[in-house]
């Protein structure tokens, strides 16, 4: 499969980045902790070149802890500020207002010596699709200021938006690039749900994590649809996910299974923290060690 998604929105949504740099002195990207590296857009580094970066590693809780930590490791060791959240629950929120304070403290510092006092830090919200700038802002300014959505796509334009005296944001909106040289980041943004589910083989993107998963979480699977036996007879993605069609009663014509809508099932209890909390890709393996911990899958 193919992946690829660059609407014609992203082009001028692009080109407004462009515009608005210049105002800006801090970057917040946003990343999806479960793809740290497929979640960062090669394009932002050179349009935020020369400028304050602060990593967010949204949806934590939805990534393997212990990866989480490996990965604020990896950020911080190349220089950038980094805090973990919750977007949508609010955790670690409060951490990143000291932390933007450092980030910008030459700049703070340069107003001083010039005479400007009380410039808020002007920061632009960066992300790919569906990673959840809205929802950060809106949790963060403690009320609704951007509109959201759990698909990609769902904001447009751009808009300022003054959180205090202290800090501007700039929400904009989500945006790819042209092409992925390597189709394994695709599929990863595909399995997260940062591109849209239309123009996708779903079938084969679910294959695909049970591929992963039964290399880095096989307890993930056999908790979430008790398929010990299954997985103790072998491990052939297509006999898992028949496996989960059985499970989760997908049927059609009497006895077939719908191997579709099971897929669709797989992928979304994936997205939403069902099958546990797991991440796609971790640093060296000498910054986490031979294997990730598992935790136990959540239940509905």
């Amino acid at each position: 499969m193919n992946v690829q998604w660059y609407p014609g929105h992203m082009t001028k949504a692009k080109r407004m980045m462009q515009e608005n740099i210049k105002l800006i002195d801090l970057i917040i990207e946003l990343l999806d902790a479960r793809v740290p590296l497929s979640s960062r857009n090669p394009d932002i580094d050179e349009l935020g070149k020369n400028k304050a970066r602060l990593i967010l590693l949204n949806k934590a809780d939805l990534a393997d802890e212990r990866v989480n930590d490996a990965w604020m490791e990896y950020f911080k060791a190349r220089g950038c500020f980094v805090v973990k959240v919750n977007a949508k629950s609010g955790a670690g929120l409060k951490q990143i207002q000291p932390v933007l304070q450092e980030a910008c403290r030459e700049k703070i510092e340069r107003d001083r010596r010039r005479g400007i006092l009380n410039r808020p830090v002007r920061a632009m919200v960066v992300g790919i699709p569906n990673v959840g700038k809205s929802t950060f802002i809106n949790s963060f300014a403690g009320k609704a200021c951007t509109k959201t959505g759990n698909k990609p796509g769902v904001t447009k334009g751009a808009q300022w938006i003054k959180l205090n005296k202290q800090l501007e944001l700039l929400d904009t909106p989500g945006i790819l690039w042209p092409k992925f040289e390597d189709q394994q980041v695709g599929m990863k943004l595909a399995m997260i749900g940062s591109i849209k589910d239309e123009i996708l083989n779903t079938e084969e993107l679910a294959l695909s994590l049970i591929r992963f998963l039964l290399q880095w979480y096989p307890e993930a699977l056999e908790k979430r649809y008790q398929l010990a036996d299954e997985l103790a007879a072998g491990t052939d993605p297509v006999a898992v996910l028949e496996s989960v069609a059985k499970v989760r009663g997908c049927l059609v014509k009497g006895s077939q299974f719908d191997i579709t809508k099971a897929a669709g099932i797989l992928l979304d209890d994936y997205r939403s923290g069902r099958l546990g909390r797991i991440t796609l890709e971790f640093p060296d393996s000498d910054e986490i060690g031979e294997k990730p911990e598992t935790s136990d899958p959540g239940q509905e």
